[in-house]
């Protein structure tokens, strides 16, 4: 049992399965096979941000097929139709993700691309959410993928179009011209902009 990525060939590829085997006090994630630590313990406002879209997308949810988890909550992403845990290379922990298929839920997570994802930027994930995140995204056919910037105050919407690219739909923050933002694989949903940041 390894209890310390120190421990760890970080040049060598890893699997779902030597993910489970792990019992780091941190949190890591495999993209393609490689290792990605994950920041400390997020800041407050990091967290007061994700328990406020999490909790209106949760209560429109009510009573729906849909479900919202928030981290920690592993998602795996075969990337070529793999099964088996020795075959899977790609296990993420997304902020805040929104499964519609029931299918792709089991005890230990999300098995596939969830609908829509949410990360939040801390200053030791921008590069990853911006760049290796959203490449996966798409290619794994995530619906839709926000990013929040919490010190900037505003959130980047890509939606995946009909040729599987995302689409940059616009960067919102709150002002009188935009007092909502959509939450697009839903026709009926928008989340006040002032309450997402306000402190």
């Amino acid at each position: 049992m390894i209890t310390n990525i120190d421990e760890l060939d970080l040049n060598r590829k890893y699997s779902y399965a030597d993910y489970l085997t792990w019992k780091f006090q941190d949190f890591v994630e495999i993209i393609k096979g490689k290792i990605y630590k994950m920041s400390p313990a997020p800041l407050r406002y990091h967290q007061q941000i994700s328990v406020r879209i999490t909790s209106d997308i949760d209560h429109y949810l009510r009573r729906k097929s849909c479900k919202v988890y928030s981290a920690p909550f592993d998602v795996r992403i075969p990337m070529n139709g793999e099964e088996g845990e020795d075959a899977i290379y790609t296990v993420v922990q997304p902020d805040i993700c929104v499964i519609c298929d029931p299918k792709k839920l089991d005890d230990r997570g999300c098995m596939g691309a969830p609908d829509m994802i949410v990360e939040i930027i801390s200053p030791s994930t921008a590069k990853k959410d911006l760049n290796e995140k959203l490449d996966l995204y798409e290619s794994s056919g995530v619906r839709e993928y926000w990013i929040v910037f919490p010190k900037e105050r505003f959130i980047m919407v890509h939606l995946l179009n009909d040729k599987g690219i995302y689409e940059l739909i616009g960067s919102f923050e709150p002002n009188a011209e935009t007092p909502t933002i959509k939450v697009n694989i839903f026709p009926d949903l928008e989340i006040i902009m002032e309450d997402i940041f306000s402190i």
